[in-house]
């Protein structure tokens, strides 16, 4: 599909339980698509609402009100109301996440951590641990490590596992937050090309990125999330 994500007029909200029920407003009407093999980053300060977009679109979030449509199987998703197994399956087939950490069963070992979700989609586990052996390759994890748990690794060696894990399928949705955090400059620049890469596969990406010389690499475009902040209709 061309346009395989749609966010229409979403509003989202926190109750502060612990503060009589307060109601902070997030993000106010938030209007964006994305398409197939663009890369679209979410812009602004931090505290903005950044993140929450994304959670909101994995289905981790809960809208307030509006839609979240996602080209899922032949179909249109509305993840805002979609039941769990819908959820679930959504992020089987067709949206993957990369977040800023790393969260995993322990005592698996990387290869394992990387190769699950072609697993779960039922590849044979030869397969799926070769995959997993060539972006961990590519992303410069030294092969000692890979019998291992991540548990212990080192920040940006968490961050490469994560890597490898989110991009390993062949999800046709792909949010980044914050992907390149922990790495240092020889591993940013194999992300940019692994991004590059999903956008000349037909990916439609969504991500944030503060670091400016990934940012530039990668975004088609940039879109500025202080345009859904309630402090902007406030002011």
């Amino acid at each position: 599909m061309a346009t395989p994500l749609v966010v229409a007029e979403v509003f989202k909200s926190f109750i502060m339980h612990l503060r009589e029920g307060i109601r902070l407003p997030v993000v106010n009407d938030v209007n964006f698509s994305v398409a197939s093999g663009e890369c679209v980053v979410l812009g602004g300060p931090s505290g903005i609402g950044k993140s929450s977009i994304l959670k909101m679109l994995y289905g981790n979030y809960a809208v307030d009100a509006g839609q979240i449509l996602v080209a899922h199987r032949d179909k249109i998703v509305n993840i805002a109301n979609a039941d769990p197994r819908t959820v679930l399956d959504v992020r089987r087939h067709t949206m993957g996440y990369v977040s800023q950490f790393l969260r995993t069963v322990p005592r698996v070992c990387t290869l394992d951590v990387v190769a699950e979700p072609l697993l779960a989609r039922g590849l044979e586990t030869g397969e799926a641990r070769e995959e997993a052996s060539a972006l961990l390759s590519q992303l410069n994890l030294p092969r000692e490590l890979w019998g291992l748990p991540p548990a212990t690794f080192s920040g940006g060696e968490q961050q490469r596992v994560n890597i490898a894990r989110g991009f390993i399928t062949d999800h046709s949705i792909l949010l980044l937050d914050e992907p390149t955090a922990s790495l240092d400059a020889r591993n940013r620049r194999v992300v940019i090309e692994m991004i590059t890469e999903k956008k000349r596969n037909g990916v439609a990406l969504l991500g944030i990125f503060h670091d400016e010389e990934v940012r530039e690499a990668v975004a088609d475009r940039v879109l500025d999330v202080m345009q859904f902040s309630p402090r902007k209709a406030a002011a």
